[in-house]
């Protein structure tokens, strides 16, 4: 079964061919990072703006590489929830029309759902259940996937999430956007103990994250610097502020998959391409004996393979819309279109 899949929840115009879930024929991503540089951060009137620019020559050219035209494709499926609303809108409205015009079932695909996907591409023989950390720019989930639509968030941030913690440090130090994937890079050859960051819990909540804490901590450390006049190693400040959002997150998956009994391992999202994550739970986790999947560094950010991947299980679990489908820019991960 082909799915053609369309992405287009943040910056990235997004569309892709793929077979069964698995097999990715083609995956065209439009970026739109160097529009945003200036800005600091992704302004969302820009962003849709070009989402209507580029959708139609993204789906054509991921059509053209994977040799298919609409009559080879089985389904459409579309990203609808959660994001920008007005770059979703693009994204949706643009598969209604061509599902009605091509007389294709259009799929609605929850975004952080697709992220776990990834790791399907990446990993073909990844079956449910497992435990998936899902981090992003704007989500941080500990989520156990006990089937392919079938999901439990047992934890999550309780205000800032993980990659906007790391965005508005790098900020701060003056690093340009996009903030997190900067930050990662100046900070390769830097101390992690050089500097010291708090590692805030959740009272009562023991896979909860709280980031908010940490951020201002980092904020106050550049700016009380700065008054007095004192140098930062960006590389060490880096260092150590990953090193301490990384802890936070590696500590309550690793408890979480022990309380729940999963002994497999999926990252996700945007943030699962931090060089320190990936290094300390993939030694974690061969420490304490888990399996763990990271998706390939290309699936980490949007993409429309993603939805592709997650789109088919969904449609073989009933899921399929009609021209009325909206956009959300907020959805649980556990709920759905129907």
């Amino acid at each position: 079964m082909k799915l053609l899949a369309i992405e287009s929840s943040c910056d990235d115009t997004a569309a892709a061919v793929v077979e069964d879930g698995r097999k990715v024929l083609s995956n065209i991503v439009a970026s739109q990072v160097d529009a945003h540089i200036v800005y600091g951060g992704v302004v969302p009137e820009i962003a849709s703006r070009m989402h209507t620019e580029a959708i139609h020559g993204t789906v054509s050219e991921a059509l053209r590489q994977a040799g298919c035209t609409m009559d080879d494709v089985d389904a459409i499926a579309v990203t609808y929830a959660p994001g920008l609303i007005g770059a979703l809108l693009i994204g949706v409205s643009f598969a209604k029309g061509l599902a009605l015009s091509a007389d294709k079932p259009l799929i609605p695909v929850h975004h952080l759902r697709s992220h776990i996907a990834a790791n399907y591409i990446t990993t073909p023989t990844l079956q449910p259940p497992f435990l998936a950390l899902v981090v992003s720019g704007g989500h941080s989930h500990i989520v156990h996937v006990k089937d392919y639509t079938e999901f439990e968030v047992i934890g999550r941030t309780m205000d800032d999430a993980a990659g906007e913690c790391m965005d508005k440090a790098a900020r701060a130090l003056g690093l340009p956007y996009p903030g997190g994937l900067n930050l990662d890079r100046a900070a390769q050859n830097g101390d992690p103990k050089a500097y010291s960051f708090p590692r805030p819990r959740v009272d009562g909540r023991a896979f909860d994250f709280s980031f908010s804490g940490l951020k201002t901590a980092a904020v106050n450390l550049i700016h009380n610097a700065a008054q007095k006049n004192e140098p930062i190693s960006v590389a060490d400040f880096g260092a150590s502020y990953i090193h301490a959002v990384v802890r936070c997150l590696t500590d309550n998956t690793l408890r979480a998959a022990e309380t729940v009994g999963e002994t497999r391992i999926a990252l996700a999202g945007g943030v699962s391409a931090n060089s320190v994550l990936r290094r300390e739970m993939t030694d974690l986790c061969r420490r304490k004996g888990l399996e763990l999947y990271i998706p390939e560094l290309k699936y980490c950010g949007d993409n429309a393979a993603m939805v592709g991947a997650q789109g088919y299980y969904e449609f073989l679990n009933g899921k399929q819309a009609d021209l009325s489908l909206n956009a959300y820019a907020t959805m649980p991960i556990d709920e759905a279109y129907f």
